[in-house]
Formats: C-alpha cells, structure tokens, sequence
C-alpha cells in the first residue's frame, strides 16, 4: 500500500518514522520464514519496509517481484532497493519501470559494492553509472518517485575523510534525494556527529539511524566489518559477560538496542530503521522495550 504523502515529505513533516529492512529469500524455507516475518511486522504498522537488491539475474527479480508482492497484498509502504552494480543506465531505466509497474514508488538509491568484493576497486558498468547521486538524478528524471538514500556514520569505507563524506551526502540531496538511512553502527555519537557534519554542508533531509539488534555476537562483529562500523570494546566485553549462553545474548542485544533507539529519539532522530535478516522477534521486544507495541504507524 502506497501513503498518499510521499515518504519522503512524511520524514520531513516531523513524524516519527519505524521501519524493517527485509531480503529476498533463496529457498522455500527462507520465503516461509520472510512472510511470517512480514505479517508479525504489518501488525506494527511501520512507516515502511525495504527491500534490499541483488544485482543481476534472478536475484534481481527475486527483488521485483517481493517488492510487488508486499505492495499487493499487504498494507506496508516498501521501499525498493536499488544498486549501480553491473548495470547499464537502460538496465537501470528498465528495473525502475518494473517497480513503478508493480506500484513501487520510493527507491532507496545506492551505488553497491564492488562485485570483486570489498577492499577491491569499484569499477562500473561500462555503460552505467558511477555514483549513487547520479542513480539518483536517473531515477528522479523517470517519474514522480521519492528517492532515498545511504549514510555512514563512520563515513563510507572509500571516501578519504568524514568531511568529504558529509559533503557526499549533501550533494545526494541536491540531486533529488529526499531521506537517507544510515548503515548499521554501534555509537550513538558516531550518529550524531553524522547528523552535524551534515547539517553544517547544507544537508537538512531526514537521516534515519539503522539498528540492528545483536542476536549473535559473531554474526554482529562479521557485518560491522563488511559495512566499516566498529564495535565498541565496552560493548564486546557486555556480550563476553553472557558467555556461550545464546538466549542471553538475544536478551542483552534487545536491551542495548533499546538503549541505543532511546537515546537516539531522545536526541531527535526522525525514526528508526531496523535490519531484521528477516527475522522480526528481538525488533519486536525492542519496539516493547521502547513503549511503542503495535500503536505506531
């Protein structure tokens, strides 16, 4: 279900935004699981869901058809990811056209990571696009989309200084960009630091922190490293306290989460955004933790 304000224009109205990252599952058991997921969330009553992108192939339309899905047959807004990598500005024209077939109007523009992997040089399609503000300026010039996009609140791993990143964020915003939401991180300063950086090249668009639960330590340390975010050394050694035991692991992500989303409200962020891995139990004993149950929306 589309809202009849653009998501950008309801961040920028002040309302607080909560919303859930999902991902295209690749078996039977992994659909069965992301649509239980789905449902547990609707009765949240998010601002929105995103779905990330896969570039290429099925994966791609895997994306597609899940974003569709989700506007068709539930009452979420999704937002749909999508990547410069291995695509040429007409493949780009062509999978914005499917999402706005499928009644998908907000996209969450993003260059994508090198498809050598990480630390190696990105290199675009020889065809394509080498930026997300210029996926951005694509996107905006197809149609009356709301374009959202990424920020980093450690700065992106290829830019040489937070200034210039900030700077980065601010010229997203001239090319059409409406909100952002920010890789996973584990300082709320990192965040408000973020947010000043911004604001003092001109950046005023909604920021939107992304939090991610911890639910299992290595799992946690293996993202913070793909997506550059550091993890605390007080926050490591709250989790060495709970040991080998997993359920007090959950418990203790779901508290220091909630801690985190607090101070980030109380400090005036525009919402929250969770990366669920398409699993909604500690989001949910979050949004609980936070007072906020199924009356948000």
């Amino acid at each position: 279900m589309q809202p009849a304000a653009s998501l950008g224009e309801i961040l920028s109205s002040g309302e607080r935004s909560f919303s859930f990252e999902l991902f295209p599952p690749k078996t039977d058991e992994g659909e069965r699981i992301l649509w239980q997921t789905v449902r547990e969330i609707e009765m949240l009553r998010p601002t929105f869901v995103s779905v990330t992108y896969g570039a290429g192939g099925s994966t791609q339309d895997r994306t597609v058809r899940l974003t569709g899905e989700i506007a068709e047959q539930t009452t979420l807004t999704p937002v749909a990811h999508l990547t410069c990598v291995g695509a040429s500005e007409d493949d780009l024209r062509g999978v914005v056209a499917q999402y706005a077939a499928e009644g998908v109007n907000t996209i969450l523009a993003l260059r994508g990571d090198p498809p050598t992997g990480l630390n190696t040089p990105w290199v675009p399609h020889q065809e394509g696009l080498d930026y997300a503000v210029d996926l951005v300026r694509l996107i905006r010039s197809l149609g009356r989309f709301s374009v959202g996009v990424a920020a980093f609140p450690e700065g992106h791993p290829e830019s040489p200084d937070l200034d210039q990143d900030a700077r980065v964020l601010a010229m997203k915003q001239e090319a059409g960009a409406e909100f952002a939401i920010t890789q996973l991180f584990f300082d709320v300063a990192d965040y408000e630091r973020l947010v000043e950086r911004a604001a003092a090249h001109g950046c005023s668009m909604p920021i939107v922190p992304g939090i991610m639960p911890v639910t299992n330590v290595s799992q946690i340390e293996r993202f913070a490293q793909l997506s550059g975010a550091a993890f605390p050394t007080s926050l490591a050694e709250r989790f060495s306290a709970v040991g080998d035991d997993p359920d007090g692991v959950v418990r203790l992500g779901v508290e220091v989460a909630a801690e985190m989303c607090q101070r980030l409200l109380d400090g005036g962020a525009p919402g929250l955004h969770f990366y669920t891995l398409n699993r909604s139990h500690s989001t949910i004993e979050v949004y609980e933790a936070l007072g906020l149950g199924a009356a948000t929306g």
